[in-house]
């Protein structure tokens, strides 16, 4: 089995701020990591390799200075992880994001199965996987919440929000993990130790992939006009020095009044 594990190195959202003046966010400074979903997408990946046995890729597009950011993928069970230096800056389209994915997958190839997140943690699109399982003509397999493989076959549960969809698919497939579903293991420092002997390669998108900037520029149709923060203006109210009961009481009549509860009779 060998499967493929797309990753992201994705801003720490828990440190990005809002300016209360222009509601603009503050993104200077703020520092990037392998995200958390990508790191459920590992998980679900090591999972299914430990399972049937074979290799695990990832693959990352991100900024040449996160090489040194793969410790933990390495540790939870990844054999190596190829970094191809993004053209964008982290502000790539879909489109071209997945042109360069595509051509790296197939560089890289073939495999049973690609795996990867149903969004990153800082750009929420949801476009990346589906996409690339129509470039390659695989089928897919979004919303995962569990997978198994019996008998050459994919078997995955889906999350459909009311409802959980059982589905079975042939391999080679493409699947997107639902968020949460694959908590990350912890890892041991014999696990730390080993992921030091494993690879990191640093690719660009003219090499090996051969893809040019004029190339990736007519698939960038989208652009960001703006991003505007949500600044929350908490009361800061607070009730102290009774019971509990009446505190309770005089907390309902404050949601009432600020009309976040309906009064009744």
């Amino acid at each position: 089995m060998k499967i493929l594990a797309l990753i992201k190195i994705s801003l720490d959202v828990a440190e990005i701020k809002v300016d209360p003046a222009t509601a603009q966010l503050r993104l200077e400074g703020v520092p990037e990591k392998v995200g958390n979903i990508d790191k459920n997408t590992i998980e679900a990946a090591v999972r299914l390799k430990e399972a049937a046995g074979g290799t695990l890729t990832a693959v990352c597009l991100g900024p040449a200075s996160a090489k040194d950011s793969f410790k933990d993928v390495l540790a939870m069970g990844a054999d190596d992880v190829t970094l191809i230096e993004d053209p964008f800056g982290g502000k790539g389209e879909p489109g071209a994001v997945v042109r360069i994915l595509e051509a790296a997958v197939r560089k890289l190839g073939p495999f049973d199965l690609l795996m990867a997140g149903f969004a990153s943690d800082d750009g929420y699109t949801y476009q990346v996987a589906p996409r690339l399982a129509e470039r390659l003509g695989l089928p897919l397999v979004s919303y995962a919440r569990q997978l198994s493989l019996e008998g050459g076959k994919l078997k995955a549960d889906r999350d459909l929000d009311d409802a959980i969809q059982t589905v079975q698919v042939d391999l080679p497939a493409v699947v997107s993990v639902a968020e949460e579903a694959f908590p990350p293991r912890r890892t041991t420092l014999m696990d730390a130790i080993k992921a030091k002997k494993k690879p990191v390669n640093l690719w660009t998108a003219a090499d090996p992939l051969g893809l040019s900037a004029e190339e990736l520029a007519k698939n960038s149709r989208l652009a960001s006009s703006s991003q505007i923060g949500i600044v929350v203006h908490r009361k800061g109210q607070v009730f102290k020095g009774q019971s509990a009961a009446v505190l309770a009481d005089k907390l309902v009549d404050a949601l009432v009044e600020d009309k976040i509860l309906k009064g009744g009779a």
